[in-house]
């Protein structure tokens, strides 16, 4: 089968650092590691596993940073490669292992890419304490190989499909999961909608992990599809006070406003206006940025992760505020983290999905997600900008990469297209 497949090298490494800023080979093209072509297709390593055809694949920032080497060395260890890229899935079930109830081919299916103790192999005596409960995203069995076999082989480690040497990712045509992996997809909801269910279901699990909600003000800091399916994510959880969205072009705006924005705002002059409105007052130190006292934000989610938006996270909160990392933050240099402390900050990090207590259940935040995409209707398909056939993935990752340039929200591939 046809695939985008990503292998990391010294070499590559270091002509993607040095050469990444002056031509696009290095990173994307012939100079990387990334290639096109035919690669084999696994069989499935047990009766509860399933074959699906790819048929929306999106690309992410951090696919993006892993590419142009640009995320921290730190997760690693938690991947393995080559690898066929893809996360963010939706795909139509082919064929089934004896043992699997759950869907039928034929259907479309969310795909969540996190790989669990139970995919791995373990029996459930031996799942790690966050599988167990239900955040298998959080694995602690993710640096060590499987018991299962894939062919010959014993499953590599991983944490998640798309940066796994064992499991192909979405940018194929083809691709095995096991069985609890995989969401059933409405009919009323159309691909590009379906396609979005894993990057919305990142700021869902954050919208949860909110509640208690308070009244209000909350500040998204952000204009990519993370900090977009914010936005809809905390009035699906039934968020009901005012959100202020932080966005940079226009367009991103008009789907902010569409998703349940209450205002939005420029970086700059504009922000501070906000956070002033709030009943800020701001202070000059005498080296450094302005800060501010009284007023502020009680909820804060920077879908971002760079200095600059940690530290306005840091400045805009309130006091005893909570900020949500949603931005993939990694290795930062010379940030001040004195209001942490100074104000009594509640600062969380959130990693993917699992089971949320919602309506009186315990349900998947895929399946929430993907339910309140049904109820909502809300136009989360307007956030796909540009869709490429499989074999256009370096159009389509410089598409992604050049934002201010193209005006891409969220990139698609589509292997089904010629």
């Amino acid at each position: 089968m046809q695939a985008v497949s990503f292998n990391v090298t010294i070499p590559g490494y270091l002509l993607g650092k040095g050469l990444g800023k002056l031509t696009e080979s290095a990173v994307f093209g012939g100079l990387s590691g990334l290639r096109y072509g035919n690669i084999t297709e696994p069989s499935l390593p047990a009766d509860d596993w399933v074959r699906l055809e790819i048929l929306k694949a999106g690309i992410c920032g951090s696919d993006v940073g892993t590419l142009t080497f640009k995320t921290s060395p730190a997760m690693e260890p938690f991947s393995s490669f080559p690898a066929v890229l893809g996360h963010e899935i939706l795909a139509r079930v082919i064929e089934v292992g004896g043992a699997v109830r759950s869907v039928e081919p034929g259907q479309r299916v969310a795909v969540s890419p996190v790989i669990s103790c139970k995919m791995r192999g373990f029996r459930a005596e031996e799942e790690c304490p966050s599988c167990s409960t239900g955040w298998p995203a959080t694995c602690e069995q993710a640096g060590e190989q499987g018991r299962i076999l894939v062919g010959d082989e014993p499953l590599l480690r991983g944490m998640t499909v798309g940066y796994h040497g064992s499991l192909p990712g979405g940018w194929a045509e083809r691709m095995i999961a096991h069985e609890t992996q995989l969401f059933p997809v409405n009919d009323s909801l159309n691909d590009r909608t379906a396609a979005l269910i894993e990057p919305l279901a990142v700021g869902m699990h954050a919208a949860l992990g909110s509640r208690p909600f308070g009244s209000g003000p909350a500040l998204i800091i952000g204009s990519g599809p993370i900090a977009l399916g914010a936005i809809w994510s905390l009035r699906a959880a039934g968020y009901q006070g005012e959100i202020i969205a932080q966005i940079k072009r226009a367009h991103e705006a008009e789907i902010a406003l569409s998703l349940g924005a209450s205002d939005v705002v420029s970086p700059g002059d504009e922000a501070r206006q906000a956070i002033v409105n709030t009943g800020a007052s701001g202070y000059m130190p005498i080296l450094g940025n302005e800060v501010y006292a009284g007023g502020g934000f009680p909820l804060i989610l920077d879908c971002v992760g760079s200095r600059q938006t940690i530290e306005q996270a840091l400045r805009f909160a309130a006091p005893r505020g909570r900020i949500v990392m949603l931005g993939c933050a990694a290795e930062i240099r010379k940030i001040d983290l004195t209001f942490m402390w100074a104000r009594e900050l509640d600062v969380r990090g959130y990693v993917c999905y699992g089971i949320e207590e919602w309506r009186g259940e315990r349900k998947h935040t895929f399946q929430i997600t993907h339910d309140m995409l049904v109820e909502t209707g809300a136009p989360v398909q307007n956030m796909v900008t540009h869709v490429y056939p499989l074999a256009q993935y370096q159009q389509a990752l410089s598409t992604a990469a050049t934002r201010s340039k193209t005006g891409s929200i969220k990139v698609l591939l589509d292997p089904t297209a010629r």
